[in-house]
């Protein structure tokens, strides 16, 4: 007899986000899923959005990291409420967790939680969170040619953000060979050119993502 063990998790991971997303839509809370390199500048595209949209929406963020609750702090100290998971050597999130850090927050009084994954460009491709949607964030620094070793998590994603631009003459980066890139493995994804600490291009993003939120609250 052969057990599947890899099935069996992501079965239950599956089962999991299927009860996530039910909930969350029951309380037309839109939730967005970060998934980036270590040092891509996740927490400050985070601290961006929040910025520009807490204004018109109540917003939480769970934290995942392998260790350490800095990331966390930091959203907290913005005023936003902020749940970390400290995954103790796993390379990414799982439905599990979210469950747990949920079950910690007010959903009737969200809309919209931002979940920042564990920095990584492979393991949160298979993992359901029961999110509306997977957001990659690739920085200048990293390289053009990102989405051709690690094509998984741009063809998941519903959105692609190109962080750090204001970097780009010190780097050999192609914009062009990146865009044609992501648009080969996912036509439908837009891509925002932002720099997170610079505020540049971040409107255009957040515009978005906004328009993705009041989506759900209309349902």
């Amino acid at each position: 007899m052969q057990i599947d063990i890899n099935k069996s998790v992501f079965e239950r991971n599956d089962a999991l986000a299927s009860q996530l997303r039910k909930r969350f839509s029951e309380n037309h809370v839109y939730v967005v899923d970060i998934c980036a390199s270590p040092g891509a500048g996740k927490t400050s595209t985070i601290l961006a959005t929040i910025d520009a949209l807490c204004d018109e929406f109540n917003i939480a963020v769970i934290e995942g990291d392998i260790a350490s609750s800095v990331d966390a702090e930091r959203i907290k100290a913005a005023g936003i409420p902020a749940v970390q998971i400290n995954t103790g050597g796993a390379c990414h999130l799982e439905s599990s967790m979210i469950t747990r850090a949920v079950d910690v927050l007010d959903l009737e009084r969200l809309d919209l939680i931002i979940v920042e994954n564990v920095g990584n460009l492979v393991c949160p491709t298979d993992f359901d969170l029961g999110e509306n949607a997977k957001v990659i964030i690739l920085s200048v620094p990293e390289g053009d040619d990102k989405p051709l070793k690690y094509p998984g998590i741009f063809e998941v994603s519903q959105a692609v953000i190109l962080n750090k631009v204001d970097t780009a003459p010190l780097f050999n980066f192609d914009e062009e060979a990146f865009r044609n890139a992501v648009q080969t493995l996912n036509p439908n994804a837009p891509i925002f050119p932002i720099s997170a600490t610079a505020g540049q291009g971040v409107e255009e993003w957040t515009e978005w993502l906004a328009g993705e939120i009041r989506r759900v609250q209309e349902t």
